[in-house]
């Protein structure tokens, strides 16, 4: 075969490309909103996206990067990785929350603004994150003693 042979593209690659395209795509749609804005609604709008910026580097990564460091502490090593991600998902969305956690905007006026018990969400939430994160290292050591993926290799 010449070097002039097709090359074919791997899946992943495609996947990748496919996926970023889209997000592309999203981005310059939400572009176009935001410049439809008025003054005022886009300085709040880039306020409130500051405001995020600042609450998760003053708040959230140092409170994540403290819990890590105690669960490296007193934590087996089996259960970090699990027990970390699951911190981090849980901070994340309880920063995203706290606006409907403390009922912020709520009106006494218009009963369909924060209409349901978003504390009874977040603490559904917050068991399913803490029992995945408690049950994926068992299962990983499950796999692995059974001669699973990550088990070690006989000779």
């Amino acid at each position: 075969m010449s070097g002039s042979a097709s090359r074919r593209v791997r899946p992943e690659v495609a996947v990748r490309a496919v996926v970023g395209l889209l997000g592309l795509a999203a981005a310059a749609y939400g572009a176009v909103l935001l410049l439809g804005l008025d003054g005022a609604d886009l300085l709040d709008t880039v306020l409130w996206m500051a405001g995020g910026v600042v609450l998760h580097d003053a708040v959230v990564a140092p409170l994540t990067v403290l819990a890590t460091v105690l669960l490296v502490r007193v934590v087996p090593a089996s259960w970090r990785t699990s027990l970390t991600v699951g911190l981090v998902v849980l901070l994340g969305v309880t920063a995203t929350a706290v606006p409907v956690l403390g009922r912020f905007g709520a009106r006494s006026d218009n009963p369909t603004l924060l209409d349901r018990d978003y504390t009874g969400g977040w603490l559904l939430l917050a068991a399913a994150v803490l029992l995945l994160a408690l049950v994926v290292p068992v299962v990983a050591r499950r796999v692995r003693a059974a001669g699973g993926p990550g088990a070690p290799r006989r000779r």
